[in-house]
């Protein structure tokens, strides 16, 4: 089937996009991607009895935060869920939650306390990011199971910040209806499409602001990071709700490289190193190969380097660029206070070239 999906991590405030060399995104309010897959249904399976919702949030909800983030250059907010993985404030939690924030606080659902928070690495192609909490201590941890013992038609329930409201966690009970399952993602113009693959899916009614919270089994056991949903699903009696999930087993291998200070291709620790443009696909027809600046932002190294909306990054380095991603891979591989060479085309065609300091920027 075709459907459109949501990640479920909200966003208010006025819409932009790719803020900053290895920042594509938009702000809206409560959605920031649109995602389309094809699969195949599932066959319908016996309904299980549903795991008895008290006992499981009295269990898991002590291990969770809501995480909120100011988007600065966007002038928006967001919200989203994370899980508490080290009792002195390692949290696990979807990358798309945090990206593009300039500010981090989590409120932990079992002190009440907000903490300031800092991003300690993010993969962006699967979706996974660590941050920690500033001067965390003895937090209660989730219990995690595992996800390779799941079957299709077992008890499942997402629990998370449901519509971004930051009142009591919310609960979407329901069952594993594919393991396995992939999807293509891209935002809400089109762009910056990518694919999220080992999903789970789940018939439960997944909604924005659930991103980054847990997925758990009758035992109340973590074995799956809520990261989408479509919301107009029919299945088996369930209307209004279908969810995927990361798999915990995966989630946690991500993380547990990210705590150890592996970076690789895909894992960037740290801080994201900044040029401060908007960056596009250059158009199918016509012009150079690289990543379009659409938008230059005041008081960053693309100021101080000349680069002006219209022109065309084409190298960093001499690396090559030949769009927008690409350019995102190459800086995901650098670090603020790194001096670079920027190699471009400007308006006129007149080709340019410029070392520059990256700055810190939007997290993710």
């Amino acid at each position: 089937m075709d459907a459109s999906l949501l990640p479920a991590a909200g966003r208010r405030g006025a819409s932009g996009r790719s803020l900053g060399a290895g920042l594509r995104r938009l702000a809206g309010l409560l959605t920031t991607l649109v995602m389309l897959v094809a699969l195949s249904s599932a066959p319908a399976a016996a309904n299980p009895a549903p795991p008895d919702q008290s006992a499981l949030l009295s269990q898991v909800v002590p291990g969770l935060v809501v995480i909120d983030t100011t988007l600065g250059y966007q002038g928006a907010v967001g919200t989203g869920t994370g899980i508490v993985i080290d009792p002195n404030g390692d949290i696990l939690t979807n990358n798309h939650v945090i990206e593009g924030a300039t500010e981090i606080t989590a409120v932990s659902l079992a002190n009440s306390r907000a903490y300031a928070a800092d991003v300690i690495g993010f993969d962006r192609d699967s979706d996974i990011a660590v941050i920690r909490l500033r001067g965390a201590s003895g937090l209660p941890t989730a219990v995690l199971g595992t996800s390779s013992t799941l079957a299709v038609g077992d008890p499942i329930a997402a629990i998370g910040n449901s519509n971004g409201t930051g009142s009591a966690p919310s609960y979407a009970p329901g069952t594993v209806t594919e393991l396995g399952t992939s999807v293509r993602a891209s935002n809400e113009s089109g762009g910056n499409s990518k694919q999220l693959y080992d999903l789970i899916r789940v018939a439960a009614d997944i909604r924005p602001g659930d991103s980054g919270g847990p997925l758990v089994n009758g035992a109340g056991q973590v074995v799956g990071v809520n990261v989408a949903a479509t919301l107009t699903f029919r299945m088996g009696g369930v209307t209004g709700g279908e969810g995927f999930a990361i798999p915990i087993d995966r989630a946690m291998g991500i993380a547990n490289q990210i705590r150890a200070g592996a970076a690789s291709p895909s894992i960037h620790l740290g801080d994201t190193a900044f040029i401060g443009v908007a960056i596009a696909d250059p158009l199918p027809f016509g012009g150079p190969a690289g990543a379009v600046v659409r938008q230059v932002l005041p008081n960053t190294p693309a100021v101080a380097a000349g680069l002006a909306s219209g022109d065309v990054i084409t190298a960093v380095d001499g690396i090559p660029v030949n769009g927008a991603d690409n350019l995102t891979a190459i800086m995901n591989q650098r670090r603020p206070g790194d001096i670079i060479t920027l190699t471009w085309i400007d308006r006129g065609g007149a080709p340019r070239s410029a070392p520059l300091v990256l700055m810190k920027g939007p997290a993710g």
